[in-house]
């Protein structure tokens, strides 16, 4: 579904170049669960946002379904964007609407501006956008204002609002940070509960290594830029986690 190859990022700082990706190639078919890891810093969010389109590499090419979306016009990014849903850390909901109003927002990228500022949602519409709260067992929450959820139900309205959109990728920029370890195990599980019952192939940016190991199918890292492992997490030896972590040149 995604081949990566040869993707180098460089950024200018007022310290001079900073180089967030080199030369980072892999492929993942569809209804892979990924999982990246590594410190903060080593290019992780970089490597998601580049997946997104949100970032064009300095170098490289991204295809997702045979398309490059590195080559692509403002107007084809935003139609690819339509089928990647992206799961943000701070949840990224309107506070003061419903619960059943934000996963709406999931839909807005099928309507015209127009009906899309109006809220001219259809019939269509709010029958995907009740399937996916039903889902993520929050049905009877529609109604209820998202200020008045617990962090985890806001993460899932967020992943129902990704869901909405009908999405073959969904990316998650670091879903679980800001949640307890049972609110955090809840939108794992979620997130497994989609990819392998929808087949919607997901990729997740996570810090916290347990989870990534108990959830993805496939853990890819990265070090100061490169990736440095991709495997199955049972192939993630103690010694290669130091390795990806830098723990034995911190303790030096």
């Amino acid at each position: 579904m995604i081949e990566v190859q040869g993707v180098s990022q460089t950024f200018v700082t007022s310290r001079g170049p900073f180089q967030a990706l080199l030369e980072v190639s892999l492929k993942i078919p569809q209804g892979d669960f990924v999982a990246i890891i590594g410190r903060s810093g080593a290019g992780k969010s970089t490597f998601l946002r580049t997946l997104n389109g949100l970032l064009r590499p300095s170098q490289g090419s991204v295809v997702v379904e045979g398309t490059d979306i590195t080559r692509l016009s403002k107007g084809e990014l935003q139609k690819y964007r339509r089928q990647v849903g992206f799961i943000f850390q701070q949840f990224n909901l309107v506070t003061r609407l419903s619960v059943l109003d934000n996963v709406l927002h999931g839909r807005l990228g099928y309507l015209p501006t127009w009906r899309g500022l109006l809220g001219l949602y259809t019939e269509r519409d709010y029958a995907i956008a009740r399937e996916q709260l039903a889902r993520v067992d929050l049905a009877t929450k529609e109604g209820a204002r998202v200020d008045s959820l617990s962090g985890g139900q806001m993460q899932r309205v967020a992943i129902a609002r990704a869901m909405a959109q009908e999405p073959t990728l969904i990316l998650a920029d670091e879903p679980a940070a800001n949640l307890d370890p049972v609110l955090s195990e809840e939108v794992m599980r979620t997130l497994r509960r989609f990819n392998s019952e929808q087949g919607v192939t997901v990729v997740i940016n996570i810090h916290a290594l347990d989870l990534a190991l108990k959830y993805a199918k496939r853990i890819i890292a990265f070090r100061q830029g490169r990736l440095v492992f991709d495997g199955t997490p049972l192939e993630l030896t103690d010694e290669l986690v130091d390795e990806i972590y830098e723990r034995k040149e911190m303790l030096s």
